[in-house]
Formats: C-alpha cells, structure tokens, sequence
C-alpha cells in the first residue's frame, strides 16, 4: 500500500520492498542474466529455474501463506515483476511470470483440495501453470469463446482449441476458458485441465516476433476427459472470473511495459555517453539530448501514473478504467523509447547481440496480450463518452 515519508511525498516501496527487490536481483543476476541470450536463440530457458524461483519465495510472492506464498501489498509484486524484466527477456518474464494469471482464479474460487492440487505445486516451482483464454476464432471477444465442455457422469468432455497461450508447450496444467452453457458471457465456465488428460495435444512452439524464450503453443482438445472437480467456482460463472483476473493481468503487463523502455533508455543512454561521431561524443549532440530527454520524460510519467493506479487497485477501490488507461499509456512509451534507442545505437542496435534490438521486438506484444489497445479504448470510453 502506497504511504507518505515524514515529507508528506507519495511513497510507493518501503525498506521491506527493497529488500524483495534485493533479493530477485541476485537471482536474476546469477541464474538468469548470464545465459538469457542462449535461452533466446534456443526458445525456451530450463524448467529447473521454476523450481529455483520457488524455492527461493519468487513465484510466491503476493500469494496467501496456506498455498505457500508471502503475502504482501501489490508492491511486493512489483518489484519482483521489475527485476525479473531486467532480465533483457520480456518473454522469460512473460513465461516464468504465467502463474501470475494461471492462479489467482483458482485461489479466489477454488477449493481447499483445488487449491493442494493446483496452486501448491506451481507456487513450490515443481509444476507449470498457463492461463489459456484465447483462441483461433478470436482473441479479445471472450464471451463469444467456442471451445465447449459438456458434462458426461463425472467428466466434462472438452473440445476445441486454444491459441497463443504463454507456457503453453510445458504447461502442467492451464487454467482454461470453456463454453458449458448457453451462447455468450452466461455460458462459460474455468476448468483447470492437466497436459496428461486423455485428448490434450499441443503444438510445436509457435516461432514470434518477440518473447524469444517464451514457448508460446496451441492447445488442442479432441474429447478431452477433465474430471468434474476441475470445475472452479460455480458452472457458467467463469466470464466473470475472468474479468476479475484482467485487471492484474494489465497491470503486469504495464509494469513490463514500464521497465522495458527504462532498459532501452538505459542502454540508450550509456551508448551515446561512449559512442563518438564527428570527433565528439553523441550525447553532446542536441537531437540525441533531446531524444534521451524525451525518453526520460515518458518513462517518469507512465511509471508514476501506473504505481498511483496501483496503489488503488490495492486500496480496493474500482480502476478498470485507470488500469486500461495506464496500460495504454505504458505500451506506447515502450514502443516510443524502444524506437528511439534502436535509432540512437544505429547500426549496431539492429543487430540480435544488441539488447535494444530484442527490447524493441519484446515491446510490440505488450499492447496485444491481455486485451488491445482498441478494445482498451473501448472500456475507456464506456466510461468517459
């Protein structure tokens, strides 16, 4: 929860924070940072650094201590989200980060035996949890989903498919969006479905623009067997879950947008401190003064009004228009600055060795997932017009 110091300023991370942050920056530093490029090119990053996350309190961060977590404000979250971003990959963040809308569903409506058998696991680091929502049909339109669950005895059977869904390829389970019901919002329902189910195929890793090391699949269902106490919460509820777990889902996702630029910003800016041109260095030149002011300038701005909705969002208070409007915002400063520190570094920042190269890629999803800058636009002006 947000606080003032003895100055009466607006404080968003205490000594406490800082210490979380401390402490994922020593293992980003040590497990992450020295072999992110060859996770990148390779696709994927070891399933042992779950475990590792796990053991260490990561994944539990900001979860309630009867599933195994360390319960704290959503600063705490924060700050781990942030440093685990430094990590120059938006898609290890992405996918180490899954559980982050995998569980939340299951522990506001699950079940003590649910929450032993789904969120336990994946909190410790021994399992891989996906949200799966989207599908080929359609991405941002949930009510309209057609992947369908019909019970039979003691098993619903699932059938349809899902698309770009985060962890997908090495999930153990995903929190999936199913029709149960009538047409629309008033038919769907979450289940919780194992890899293991009769009937459940992935794809290969689907090969993206960005979030190199994120195995991003389809996820098929051809009379998927899923046991009827994987239904969570009540039957063809599941549309409003759903809604509950977007807003933290888009403030994740500002929040990388955030720390995305400022790593561009901070390459940007060492860069042009060394680089030399016309016997002079090039931060000395006004177009790039003013290119890393701007930069700066943005960044400043979109993080502050992000932790301010944030602080809300923990105080309790209603702020789906906020949190779309601070996700908006973030994406386009992250696209903006990730541009402009490609065009600082020149040649060298279109090269793959180059961090601003793959900042620049790892931005553009961030205005997609978690619902697009139109549809955001659409929620913003339900309430302004």
């Amino acid at each position: 929860m947000a606080f003032q110091d003895k100055c009466g300023y607006q404080k968003y991370f205490s000594k406490t924070h800082e210490m979380v942050r401390r402490s994922v920056r020593e293992f980003i530093n040590k497990e992450v940072k020295p072999y992110i490029q060859e996770w990148e090119e390779a696709g994927e990053f070891p399933r042992e650094i779950y475990e590792k996350a796990g053991q260490i309190g990561i994944l539990g961060i900001g979860y309630p201590e009867e599933v195994g977590g360390t319960p704290g404000d959503i600063f705490y979250k924060i700050a781990a989200t942030e440093e685990i971003v430094r990590s120059g990959s938006g898609g290890f963040a992405a996918s180490l980060g899954s559980l982050d809308i995998a569980i939340p569903i299951i522990i506001r409506h699950g079940t003590k035996e649910q929450l032993e058998r789904f969120v336990k696991p994946v909190i410790q680091g021994k399992k891989i949890a996906a949200l799966a929502v989207t599908e080929p049909s359609g991405g941002s339109d949930v009510a309209n989903l057609q992947t369908t669950a019909k019970r039979e005895g003691n098993y619903y059977i699932v059938n349809g498919s899902k698309i770009f869904i985060t962890s997908g390829y090495r999930a153990d389970q995903i929190t999936c969006a199913v029709r149960t019901g009538k047409q629309g919002a008033e038919g769907i329902s979450v289940l919780v479905i194992e890899a293991s189910s009769p009937g459940y195929h992935t794809s290969t890793p689907l090969k993206k623009m960005g979030w190199w090391a994120s195995d991003t699949a389809q996820i098929f269902f051809d009379n998927c067997k899923v046991p009827v106490e994987n239904l969570i919460g009540e039957e063809n509820k599941g549309f409003y879950y759903l809604m509950e777990n977007f807003q933290s889902e888009r403030l994740q996702l500002a929040i990388m947008a955030n720390m995305t630029a400022q790593l561009a910003y901070e390459e940007a800016l060492k860069y042009a401190k060394e680089r030399e041109a016309f016997g002079r260095k090039i931060k000395d030149f006004q177009v790039i003064k003013h290119k890393l002011v701007d930069m700066a300038t943005l960044i400043e701005v979109s993080t502050e009004f992000t932790y301010r909705v944030a602080a809300k969002i923990d105080a309790g208070e209603n702020q789906i228009k906020e949190i779309s409007m601070a996700k908006n915002f973030a994406c386009m400063v992250s696209d903006k600055v990730t541009y402009e520190a490609v065009q600082i570094f020149g040649g060298y920042g279109y090269m793959r060795e180059s961090l601003v190269e793959r900042l620049y890629r790892d931005s553009r999803v961030l205005s997609i997932g978690g619902g697009t800058t139109e549809i955001m636009k659409e929620i913003i002006a339900k309430f302004i017009i």
